[in-house]
């Protein structure tokens, strides 16, 4: 069986490979469909936390939380961060087979080194 989200994850030929590791890794990203604020981008903002970066401006995120339940407190509303983070690892949990269980994974392998599917037991 290969790895979870292994490095040539989505490459299926051997010129994606190609491509991929010799030019496209290296290269910036450019994305012009994110879910950050222009003007954080512009000010160059760091965040406080995960929940912070990765909840602040995605609104896919939120259809997720939402249509696994989440209380909208636990989404945009006033609870604390951590509280976010949990509710959104919660949906990631029950996310399999949706983009978003595969970008959060790959961000977090790529970013932080973390290869294990994410948890309310090792959220932390």
């Amino acid at each position: 069986m290969k790895k979870f989200l292994d490095k040539d994850f989505l490459l299926h030929t051997r010129t994606a490979k190609k491509l991929f590791h010799n030019v496209a890794k290296k290269m910036p990203i450019f994305d012009f469909h994110n879910h950050l604020s222009a003007k954080e981008i512009w000010e160059d903002a760091c965040y406080e936390n995960l929940a912070q970066a990765w909840l602040g401006h995605d609104h896919y995120k939120w259809r997720a939380m939402r249509a696994f339940g989440i209380e909208e407190q636990l989404i945009t509303g006033s609870a604390p961060d951590y509280d976010k983070y949990i509710s959104f690892v919660k949906t990631v949990r029950g996310a399999i087979g949706n983009p978003l269980y595969h970008w959060t994974h790959m961000e977090l392998q790529r970013y932080f080194q973390i290869m294990d599917p994410i948890n309310e037991e090792n959220a932390n």
